[in-house]
């Protein structure tokens, strides 16, 4: 029953974060002002705002004028609903529930804004990389493997910008770095970059061989970063223990 409370609230939450993302691209106030129709601008009552289901009885479509409503909406609902069940397995209803569901709504929203926009916004990544430094002191992780987790994702990324000029990855990833460190800290950096390469590399093969990308186009570095942190989080130490057997 409780597994069930908390995917709900999940979906809420994953509705909210939606309004966010929407209004962080179009420079307005999430906290302030009724929802609405991203076509027409109607104000949506209260039963057009379910979590999924609106989605399902709409049949995809605004209730007003008819056009189609993005498939991003019940699939970020989904998403996050489903995170904050596994986190509610692995850790129960604890400290470290609520304190990586909060890295969580972080990750969400950096990974879609990332995902839609090629970018990471310093208005999200900046609070993120406190909370996260925040929350993992809270947790019981020390100053100095915080800061060893921080500066090696801090680095490892800084190193390619230099090389690179910029051309390999952007400034927004060298943030998504340290904050990535500050949120599992030292040695799960070291997992979390191999797992954000590791499906990096699979998906963009998929990509080139399924021709839905080529060679020059580029893909968003902060996607496989805020799924690596996600599944460092959740497997991290079944990973270092399979590892170090």
């Amino acid at each position: 029953m409780m597994g069930l409370l908390v995917f709900l609230f999940g979906l809420i939450i994953g509705s909210f974060l939606n309004v966010v993302i929407y209004r962080l691209k179009h420079k307005k106030n999430f906290l302030k002002g009724r929802s609405f129709c991203t076509h027409c601008k109607k104000t949506l009552s209260a039963i057009d705002l379910v979590p999924v289901l609106s989605f399902i009885f709409l049949r995809g479509k605004c209730r007003h004028c008819q056009k189609r409503i993005s498939k991003q909406y019940p699939m970020v609902e989904l998403g996050t609903g489903i995170v904050f069940l596994i986190l509610y397995i692995k850790f129960g209803l604890t400290l470290e529930f609520f304190i990586h569901a909060l890295f969580s709504v972080f990750l969400i929203i950096i990974f879609v804004y990332d995902l839609l926009y090629y970018l990471v916004l310093d208005v999200v990544s900046v609070p993120a990389i406190i909370v996260g430094f925040a929350g993992s002191l809270l947790l019981g992780l020390s100053l100095t493997n915080l800061l060893i987790g921080g500066i090696i994702g801090l680095s490892f990324f800084l190193l390619q910008f230099v090389i690179s000029r910029g051309k390999w990855i952007g400034g927004g990833d060298l943030r998504l770095g340290l904050m990535c460190g500050f949120m599992v800290g030292w040695p799960k950096i070291l997992v979390l970059l191999v797992v954000t390469y590791i499906s990096g590399a699979i998906i963009s093969v998929f990509l080139l061989a399924s021709k839905k990308k080529k060679w020059k186009d580029s893909v968003p570095l902060g996607i496989f970063l805020t799924l690596a942190t996600l599944v460092v989080i959740l497997f991290g130490d079944k990973i270092i223990d399979w590892y170090t057997l």
